[in-house]
């Protein structure tokens, strides 16, 4: 039993490894579309943030992750 699971996960592994990308790297321009953004301006939306963090006296934990231990 074992060995059939691994030989159709080996099957499924192998299947999806040359699946061609769906989007094309000439293609990639359009899905940047500034319609798609978060903010219309993003010095607007930066003042608010500014503004809103020092209201809350937080700053911080909006943005992405870094790297390094988290204890700075």
């Amino acid at each position: 039993m074992k060995v059939l699971l691994a030989l159709i996960l080996l099957v499924t592994c192998s299947a999806c490894s040359g699946i061609q990308p769906w989007v094309k790297p000439y293609e990639r321009q359009f899905l940047a579309d500034p319609v798609m953004q978060f903010e219309r301006d993003p010095v607007a939306g930066a003042y608010t943030e500014h503004v809103y963090q020092a209201r809350e006296g937080a700053r911080g934990g909006t943005g992405g992750g870094g790297v390094g231990c988290g204890c700075n």
